[in-house]
């Protein structure tokens, strides 16, 4: 856990944003809140809040949670798991501080960013996923089920998520979507993905999960 708030940590925000930073525990079995608590401690000039959910809800509950007790003006998220890059922060809040962007996605499959080649399959699911639900949003995003996702806090907060675990992905997107004048941009990101031996958790489950909520979210519920 150090490593990833470290990488927070160093990153220098455009324009002087300053940084708040929410750590949501899932209720992990690990020594996780005591590495978090020991850091928050160590590191007393950093805005760090913590919260632990009393039982494993699952990775949208622990967005929803980091979304609602969040107080600052944008709001991005990020996984523990190093496979996104902390320094990419700022290309995804140039276009909303240009006065472009109410939303940005960082997109795996586009811009010259270092990627970690891995599973062929995976990447197929993701872009078919990607297309299902850009048939129903009318957008032309290249990677939906993407975990960099920055936010506009007066865009996110109002909406009401209901997906407690991967399905937040493509329910997030179909509520964004159908917003009025709300402009979605997408930026190129760096991927560095995980093995299944080193921790990957994602399957085939979750691509039909996701193809489920693409269909609800689009067409049923909104």
């Amino acid at each position: 856990m150090h490593t990833i708030l470290d990488k927070v940590k160093a990153v220098q925000l455009l324009a002087g944003v300053e940084k708040e930073i929410i750590v949501v525990n899932d209720c992990s079995t690990d020594n996780t809140e005591e590495a978090v608590l020991r850091y928050k401690q160590n590191n007393p000039e950093l805005n760090i809040e913590y919260y632990r959910h009393s039982c494993n809800k699952g990775k949208g509950a622990a967005i929803h949670t980091g979304i609602d007790k969040a107080k600052g003006d944008f709001i991005i998220i990020q996984d523990a798991d190093l496979e996104y890059n902390p320094q990419e922060y700022n290309l995804m809040l140039q276009p909303i501080l240009d006065g472009f962007a109410d939303v940005v996605y960082g997109s795996r499959f586009i811009g010259g960013n270092p990627h970690r080649i891995l599973f062929f399959w995976h990447s197929i699911g993701n872009r078919f996923l990607t297309c299902i639900s850009n048939m129903f949003s009318n957008l032309n995003l290249t990677d939906m089920e993407t975990c960099y996702k920055l936010f506009r806090a007066e865009i996110i907060k109002p909406i009401k998520l209901r997906e407690n675990r991967f399905g937040f992905e493509p329910e997030v997107t179909a509520k964004i979507a159908r917003m009025k004048n709300v402009r979605v941009y997408e930026v190129g990101i760096s991927y560095y993905g995980r093995t299944y031996e080193e921790g990957k958790k994602i399957n085939w489950k979750d691509g039909f999960s996701a193809l489920r909520c693409i269909l609800k979210y689009n067409m049923f519920s909104r």
